[in-house]
């Protein structure tokens, strides 16, 4: 498989991994935006959230508790964060592996800009 992510999971490309285990893996964003920018992804390999099934529906739950215990580890948790999913190349997915974008450490607006 020819997946960005799925390597970095493996660890055969580099990457700033903040935590991994059998599950989810996260990692730092390379273009962050935000002070603190990481991205979470399972293990397991679904292209985007429309292969969820119902019993693979856990990852998105297993991606958000990761993401609550980073933004406490990362000290975001106080002021508050944001998480995000893009579905398809229109949302802005540019890698197609589920993962979850956990954004903080400023103030956001709403629609992003």
């Amino acid at each position: 498989m020819d997946c960005t992510f799925c390597k970095i999971i493996a660890r055969e490309i580099p990457a700033n991994i903040v935590f991994q285990d059998d599950k989810i893996t996260a990692f730092r964003d390379i273009k962050p935006q935000a002070p603190v920018h990481i991205v979470l992804v399972p293990t397991e390999h679904l292209s985007s959230l429309l292969g969820l099934r119902p019993e693979n529906s856990h990852l998105i739950g297993d991606m958000a508790y990761v993401a609550t215990v980073l933004a406490e580890r990362e000290g975001v948790a106080g002021t508050g964060f944001r998480l995000v999913m893009n579905c398809g190349p229109d949302a802005g997915q540019s890698v197609d592996h589920i993962h979850t974008h956990l954004l903080g450490g400023r103030a956001m607006q709403w629609p992003p800009g």
